[in-house]
């Protein structure tokens, strides 16, 4: 047995660092304590960490320019290994991978983190999840039997769209509660009725998938947490009704896209808001603008607003409770899979992770931090 000796581990939920060997017994974290026996892989001076977990991705989006669909897939393989080489061993993708990127990634074809899909984006027409452009009308930028149509109107077509994605694989189900950013600030948001996001929510439910929600207004928000959506996904313009609504829920507020845009300080707001009323917030950081943002960019600016314990809790445990996951892993405990990070210096900051990556271990394997 492999034993990871002299480093710093930190538990996520009570922000303590303690001196301790971590013992590994093929995929499982086997022992924590000290003294402990077995093949030692010196971690002196350093810290060890869960396995980041990155809970709002897209790793095979559309790029802007005309290209092949197989762009789309190909593109995908080297976002993944990148992912994985900085410490990020789970991902959760909100549009655009299928089934068969987690096919290729389970039987090892390519190299990448554990990958939680749910296909595509649905919503009504208008919605966010409708192409459509006025010279050409309807636009399928995916047009993939694997990524089916996302589209309903009422609650009926709700359930069927549900159905659609559960047949192809989706891990979760993803619906758009209000439109996209430019939408919301030009007025043409078209969001899904109450009637038919509780129908969405229980048609997943009954398929045994919980719903994430994309939600940037306080209306949209409130909409999507009463249906019962699982966790809302960017949260832009909380207010007190919206922060109330989340009480059930898990907020991964995605402050990355636009950190550097006119509503960055709102966007923080939120989330002060919703950590004062207990809000549990799992981090995220919608992969998809490019150049790529990852969690460690995510993690920084989360720091500035919750510190860098309660960041890494977002991207750890916190992020595995609200993916049903942490029986498995977000923790370093006997049992748990040995999804590991060591990182150079025994702090918490989070200002450059991948700088401070000195390896990687994911379901008990070792990664170089180069790969």
């Amino acid at each position: 047995m492999t034993v990871l000796a002299g480093a710093l581990v930190f538990d996520p939920d009570t922000g303590e660092r303690t001196r301790a060997d971590v013992r590994l017994d093929g995929s499982r974290i086997a022992e924590v304590g000290l003294g402990l026996d077995g093949q030692r892989v010196d971690c002196s001076g350093g810290l060890l960490i869960p396995g980041l977990i990155d809970c709002h991705v897209h790793v095979a989006f559309p790029r802007p320019e005309p290209l092949p669909r197989s762009a789309r897939i190909l593109e995908a393989v080297p976002v993944l290994r990148g992912l994985l080489a900085r410490g990020i061993t789970t991902v959760r993708d909100a549009w655009g991978a299928d089934a068969g990127l987690k096919h290729a990634l389970r039987e090892g074809w390519i190299a990448g983190p554990d990958l939680l899909v749910s296909l595509r984006q649905l919503g009504p027409t208008g919605g966010l999840g409708d192409s459509w452009e006025p010279p050409a009308g309807a636009v399928d930028r995916f047009g993939d039997p694997s990524l089916p149509d996302p589209l309903f109107d009422g609650p009926d077509a709700a359930r069927a769209a549900v159905r659609r994605m559960v047949r192809a694989g989706a891990d979760w189900v993803k619906v758009g509660a209000s439109g996209a950013m430019r939408a919301v600030r030009d007025g043409t948001d078209v969001r899904p009725t109450d009637d038919e996001l509780a129908a969405l929510v229980d048609e997943a439910r009954r398929c045994g998938r919980d719903v994430l929600a994309h939600a940037h207004t306080s209306a949209a928000v409130v909409s999507a947490a009463r249906a019962g959506a699982r966790s809302i996904e960017h949260g832009t313009f909380l207010d007190d009704d919206a922060v109330a609504a989340l009480g059930n829920a898990w907020y991964v507020p995605t402050l990355s896209p636009i950190s550097d845009s006119e509503f960055a300080e709102t966007h923080r707001r939120s989330l002060r808001l919703a950590v004062e009323a207990g809000v549990h917030v799992a981090a995220g950081s919608d992969l998809a603008p490019r150049p790529h943002v990852d969690l460690t960019t995510e993690l920084r600016l989360l720091a500035a607003v919750l510190g860098e314990a309660a960041a890494l809790k977002a991207a750890t445990s916190e992020a595995a409770r609200l993916l049903r996951l942490d029986d498995d892993r977000g923790r370093v405990e006997p049992g748990l899979r040995a999804d590991l990070v060591l990182l150079g210096g025994t702090d918490l900051d989070v200002t450059d992770l991948p700088g401070r990556t000195r390896a990687v271990w994911h379901d008990g394997e070792r990664l170089s931090a180069g790969s």
